[in-house]
Parts: structure tokens; sequence; C-alpha cells
């Protein structure tokens, strides 16, 4: 369990994107709950929401093909990973709070803002304005791989981005990093300033150096799921190792991974892309309520 600076406590979290803007789910999943609301309880996550930046972002994501930024990965016939090079598709940090932080409610959905920007007063000037709702905490993903802009190549701008959005934010930081993140640099400066570290998806190269992602054309985009473990479980064992700082372990594809997350040192338990092999979330549902029936024990 991760107890952050406020008071607030989380177990498992849902990823960024996952469920949305605001927690609440896409417009599939919406439809689906209105009818099924015992299969999926958002209020067992602490929900970080779809990233948004400063302006909007157009990104590669259409709604009446998605299909053309995001994709499973398949081995040996079954779907082992999602692919996704959704470039960050949001409408920018002033629709966000219009339409979607006014109805933001801690009591219901306990949510975790995420912003990114490689201009640190673009992040400072989004912290600020994000003070006004209600939310958990701040996360500042630093590591998208599914844009094609380079978020990755100076880790002095990332330090000095915490501490500047730590002086403006009244909110707990999450720090988002990616395995290809010179951690070593990172990790001394940002003790103290930031509260937990969350992972992202792997870049497509890393971890498929040979093999043509369906969306070169587009950057690459971001591998999770299965596929990605031996990596992302990997940096989680490597951060353990070298920080205070609680790590949230990602990649969970079956119920076993939240044990063997835990075992190698992860504070609390990320689910991302399972929600695209399992749609409308009754699964993440399920494996929290089994998990915690188990720990009672």
């Amino acid at each position: 369990m991760i107890i952050l600076s406020n008071g607030h406590k989380f177990e498992y979290m849902v990823a960024s994107g996952a469920l949305g803007f605001d927690g609440k789910g896409w417009l599939h999943e919406r439809l689906f709950l209105s009818h099924w609301k015992k299969l999926f309880d958002p209020a067992l996550f602490t929900v970080v929401a779809k990233t948004v930046t400063f302006n909007p972002r157009k990104g590669n994501y259409h709604w009446y093909w998605p299909w053309g930024c995001i994709q499973p990965i398949f081995q040996d016939g079954r779907i082992v990973g999602m692919v996704n090079a959704v470039g960050l598709t949001n409408k920018g940090i002033g629709w966000w709070c219009e339409e979607k932080g006014i109805h933001a409610d801690r009591k219901k959905i306990p949510l975790v803002g995420s912003i990114l920007s490689d201009n640190i007063y673009e992040l400072v000037e989004m912290a600020h304005i994000l003070n006004d709702f209600d939310l958990v905490g701040l996360e500042l993903n630093w590591s998208c791989p599914n844009t094609k802009g380079d978020f990755l190549e100076n880790s002095q701008k990332i330090i000095d981005g915490c501490k500047a959005v730590k002086k403006v934010s009244r909110f707990p930081l999450i720090l988002k990093l990616s395995v290809v993140h010179d951690i070593k640099s990172i990790l001394p400066k940002v003790e103290g300033i930031v509260e937990a570290i969350s992972i992202n998806s792997v870049p497509w190269v890393v971890i498929f150096p040979d093999r043509k992602s369906p969306f070169v054309h587009l950057g690459g985009g971001g591998v999770s799921g299965k596929v990605a473990q031996p990596h992302t479980w990997g940096f989680v064992k490597t951060l353990v190792s070298m920080t205070s700082i609680p790590v949230i372990g990602p990649s969970v594809w079956e119920f076993e991974d939240i044990a063997k997350l835990r075992k190698i040192g992860a504070k609390a338990i990320s689910f991302g892309s399972i929600f695209f092999k399992f749609p409308w979330g009754c699964i993440p549902t399920m494996y929290v309520r089994k998990d915690m029936k188990r720990e009672r024990k």
C-alpha cells in the first residue's frame, strides 16, 4: 500500500487512459455498465485520468477507427499485450477543466490528474490550474512512447520540472518514468519531491528490435501487457533497489501477477492494457476483489 502525504491510501491503480479522462470509462464501457454495474467498481481503484497537454493535441486516435493506433499483440494465437500509438490525443487542459474536472469527486472515484509537456512553464501552469479540482494526486508524465516527441532526452529537465511543479501543486506528485530513462541521474534528485513512481509502456523497438511495428509510420508506439513484463518488472526491481520512493507495479495480465509484483517490491498494483484485453473492467474488478479476500485471510 502507498500512503500519500495528503492521507490518501491506495493499493490498486488504473493506469492513465484506461478509463478515460475522468475515471468513469470510455463510451462503450459506460453503456455496458449502466446495465451491469456490479461487474465493475471504479471505487476499488485510484484512477489516473488520461494525460492532458497544455494545448489541444490532435494525436492519432479516431473514434471511428481506434485500431488505426491501437492493436493487440499475438503470440501462439493468444493476446499477450497491446501496442498503442495514440499520440496523446486530447483537447487540452482548458477542455478537461470545463468538461471533466468540474465533476471530479474523490469520494466517488479517487482521481489522479495526469499532465505532460516538455515545457516547464506549461507544466507549472497546468499544475496550478488543477489545484482547483477535487483530485487525490498529480502524475507528471515524462515518458510517453506513443508520441513522436522525445521526452526522454533531458534528465535535468525532468528533475527541474518535478521541483517546479512541487512548489505550486497542492497534490502529492507521482512521476511516470520509462525503462529507457537515466534513472541513476533522476532518482537521487527527486527524493522527497515525488511520492510514488509509475511506469509507462515500453517503446516498441526496445521489446522488438528486429520486428517492424504496425505503427512504424506513427513512431512505433508503446507496448504493454504480458509481453512487456520482462522489461517493466525488471525496471520495478531496479527502482526498488535504488530509491525509497514507492513503486507502482505495472503490466498485470493474470491474477497471479499481483502477488509476483508485490514479491519484487511493488507497493501498489497498476492495471492498464488489461482493460483492452477484457473490456468493461470486469476482470480487473474481479482480480482486486479476489486479492482483497486473499489479503484478509
